[in-house]
C-alpha cells in the first residue's frame, strides 16, 4: 500500500510528550507499506483491533489504545491516507467518520 503521508506520523512522534508512540507508529507504517490489502477482512488480519467506522475510515490502535490514528483506505488505488493521529482523549472529540 502506498501511504500518504508519512511526515505526519513523525511530526506527532517527535512532538514532546508524544515519543513514545514512535516504535508503535512506525512498525504499522512498516507493516501498511508491505501489505496488499483489497478488503477489510485483509487489514482484520494484519491488525486484529482495527475499526471500521464508515466512509473509508478506518481506526487502529496505537500504544496499547493509548493512542489512535484514523486513516481513509481507498483499496483499488491503493492508497493510505493518514487523517489523523492523536491521543485517545483527542480522538473522542472528533468524528472519526468524517475527519
Amino acid at each position: 500500500m502506498r501511504i500518504v503521508s508519512h511526515k505526519t506520523l513523525k511530526v506527532f512522534f517527535e512532538t514532546p510528550g508524544n515519543e513514545d508512540a514512535k516504535i508503535a507508529l512506525e512498525r504499522w507504517y512498516q507493516i501498511v507499506e508491505e501489505a496488499e490489502w483489497h478488503s477489510f477482512a485483509d487489514i482484520k488480519q494484519d491488525f486484529g483491533s482495527v475499526d471500521y467506522v464508515g466512509n473509508q475510515h478506518y481506526v487502529f490502535n496505537i500504544s496499547g489504545n493509548k493512542y489512535r490514528l484514523i486513516v481513509v483506505i481507498k483499496f483499488v488505488m491503493g492508497y493510505v491516507f493518514i487523517r489523523f493521529v492523536g491521543t485517545h482523549n483527542d480522538y473522542n472529540k472528533i468524528d472519526a467518520s468524517t475527519i
